[in-house]
């Protein structure tokens, strides 16, 4: 007897929630980090008609993506890698840097080379991997890592008060940094990584599934890059609304979003990411680097 599913591998999913791949009149699904520097990208998306915008931390988008739950993500860069299913990058912003961040930063106790384990933020897989290949690379080091949630300050029960070492993500990094004497020896990720690879660095991107609908897909992907152009613009705006509730001095904040973070994925960006999927191959990071393949930007964006 034949089977019963007849269900085509590429057709919408009948439990996916509407908004994702739903009906052609739903709204639009978005998912986004909801840190001060995904504002340049997301400012003011929340309160447009027709779109949906939910928030998580970086490690969990993709999963997201997976269930159909939203259809344009702003995913951590690794993940398109490590995703179960296949992604298409929406080259539409980008949260990356070429330099120091300063928020994605490694606290030790010991000098970098000695460096046996690390208690690693787990709101983002990318900074993680980021960190493995430079530790390897530049220091030697391939510590053990133990994932733990910062907002769980009470984890410093489980995990002692000063682990030997710890990556942090984030707003954290500024509002929730541990003490310097106790922490001496530093490394900012992004610094680290452009000083030795003379490259940009791409933490997270837009991405859709594949079997994504191209005509949604292209309605989202205007709007997000009309809204990145847009946000540009009012930067001091949304520095003086957003800052101070997130723990950032206003000054610093403004430095941030305009002089250290990137926010196009162009032709640099895009070697960076290459050249970080080629290191993480080789570390055995991931299984093999994908090509990177794009969802074609509508023709008004090009």
């Amino acid at each position: 007897m034949a089977s019963s599913d007849t269900t085509s591998p590429n057709a919408p999913d009948a439990n996916a929630p509407e908004g994702a791949d739903g009906p052609a009149d739903a709204p639009l699904a978005v998912g986004a980090v909801s840190y001060l520097n995904t504002l340049p990208l997301i400012d003011g998306l929340d309160r447009l008609d027709g779109l949906v915008l939910r928030r998580s931390v970086p490690s969990r988008l993709v999963d997201a993506l997976v269930n159909r739950e939203v259809e344009v993500a702003l995913c951590s860069s690794i993940d398109y890698q490590r995703a179960p299913i296949p992604l298409r990058l929406v080259p539409v912003g980008m949260l990356g840097c070429h330099g120091a961040t300063l928020t994605v930063r490694l606290f030790s106790q010991v000098p970098l080379e000695r460096l046996e384990l690390v208690h690693v933020d787990a709101d983002s897989h990318t900074s993680v991997a980021l960190m493995q290949v430079l530790l390897a690379e530049r220091f030697g080091a391939r510590p053990s890592l133990v994932p733990f949630d910062v907002r769980e300050r009470a984890a410093e029960n489980r995990i002692g008060e000063h682990p030997e070492g710890m990556l942090l993500i984030g707003d954290k990094v500024v509002g929730d940094s541990p003490p310097a004497v106790r922490y001496p020896y530093q490394l900012d990720l992004g610094a680290a990584w452009s000083e030795w690879t003379g490259l940009p660095f791409v933490f997270a991107t837009w991405m859709a599934r594949a079997d994504a609908d191209p005509e949604r897909i292209g309605d989202i992907a205007a709007i997000l890059d009309r809204q990145r152009r847009h946000n540009r613009e009012r930067l001091r705006g949304i520095v003086d609304r957003r800052a101070e509730s997130r723990g950032w001095p206003r000054d610093l904040a403004l430095r941030y979003l305009g002089s250290c973070l990137r926010y196009d994925l162009d032709e640099p960006a895009r070697a960076g990411l290459d050249r970080f999927f080629e290191c993480c191959a080789a570390h055995g990071l991931i299984e093999r680097s994908r090509p990177v393949e794009l969802f074609e930007a509508p023709a008004a964006l090009r």
